[in-house]
């Protein structure tokens, strides 16, 4: 799917319509990853990881008022089954998590929330990062691929402990503001390249610019398919009776839902355009041939003039011409050729035929 011309670093539409990845963890090939503990202990916050951790997680659970994060990076299947059992979540949840492969939902099984969303990481190209988020009672659980990491977000990187003395509804809410607030620069560059596409279309209808186009339409449908769903998600936080979400928190969830409506209708605009673009697109090109046929045909009459007359007239006066014969009749015959496919050039010139 890459696109045959090279971009400059100046053009909005590098990188865009690019192959898409989609990463999810844990994946068979990966080994074991990551397991990261952040927990909310006597109102100061305790960090371990590894082995550590898992070791350490029961005892943090059973602290009062225990706040705890279970962040796993790229883990192994043995990694997320051990987790799953210290957190005591159903089974459901567990092969859910394994299996990956999902579409963005919430889910509420025996008390515990599970949320499925997918993050955009655009680099070279789009990567789509699935992220599972199990919230129960007194954790969050976190799943996700190595390469993108939640603690880099612009709430957590500096002021976790605030975050979490909030508790794990409102660590959540960090999480998943972060992952929509991502969304809104890759929607901007995708409204730039979109509009260069278009300018292109105008410009210069080529079959390059078609390729690319195609390749955007085609990057629109797996970000649609990625964050569409995200609305039902947040509108049943914001609307449904979910004992694990505190109703001081339902406001911060509304303001991601409206971030959330506000995406998902520039991604239906931007589908609308493309869809639009390649109308234009086909209209160019009929235009373009419509205008050949017209340099054709305004070509036609002014040679199908000269062989008529050529051929009303034979070659006889020809021979005689070239052997030095009197011609005088050829001579005639050739000027008033030429002055007529000259006067009918000019004419058809002016009105635009050639």
């Amino acid at each position: 799917m890459a696109l045959p011309t090279p971009a400059s670093s100046s053009d909005p539409a590098i990188g865009l319509g690019e192959p898409v990845a989609r990463r999810r963890a844990p994946t068979s090939a990966s080994g074991p990853g990551r397991i990261r503990v952040g927990a909310m202990v006597d109102g100061a916050l305790r960090e371990l990881e590894g082995d550590a951790a898992l070791n350490a997680l029961p005892g943090l659970l059973t602290h009062p008022k225990a706040c705890a994060w279970v962040d796993l990076l790229g883990p192994s299947q043995d990694q997320v089954e051990s987790v799953g059992s210290i957190l005591g979540l159903h089974p459901l949840i567990v092969e859910d998590v394994l299996e990956g492969n999902q579409r963005a939902k919430i889910e509420t099984t025996d008390g515990v929330i599970h949320i499925v969303l997918f993050a955009l990481d655009r680099t070279d190209s789009l990567a789509i990062n699935e992220i599972d988020l199990v919230l129960g009672l007194s954790y969050l659980m976190t799943v996700h691929d190595a390469s993108w990491d939640p603690r880099q977000s612009h709430q957590l990187r500096t002021n976790l402990s605030s975050v979490m003395s909030h508790g794990v509804d409102h660590l959540l809410w960090a999480i998943s503001d972060d992952i929509v607030d991502g969304y809104f620069p890759y929607a901007d560059r995708l409204g730039d390249a979109i509009d260069a596409i278009q300018d292109a279309v105008i410009t210069q209808p080529t079959p390059q610019t078609l390729e690319r186009l195609f390749a955007l339409k085609r990057e629109l449908i797996e970000v649609r398919r990625a964050a569409s769903p995200t609305r039902e998600v947040f509108n049943q936080l914001t609307n449904r009776d979910l004992t694990l979400i505190d109703e001081e928190e339902i406001v911060y969830f509304r303001d991601v839902y409206d971030h959330v409506i506000r995406l998902t209708d520039e991604m239906d605009n931007y589908r609308e355009l493309a869809s639009a673009t390649l109308d234009v697109y086909l209209t160019q090109i009929n235009n373009n041939l419509s205008v050949i046929m017209k340099r054709l045909t305004g070509v036609t009459v002014i040679l199908a003039g000269i062989g008529a007359v050529a051929g009303i007239f034979g070659m006889s006066e020809a021979g005689s011409a070239l052997s030095g014969g009197e011609a005088t009749g050829f001579w005639a015959i050739s000027a008033m050729i030429v002055v007529a496919a000259t006067a009918a050039a000019v004419v058809l010139r002016k009105i635009d035929w050639i």
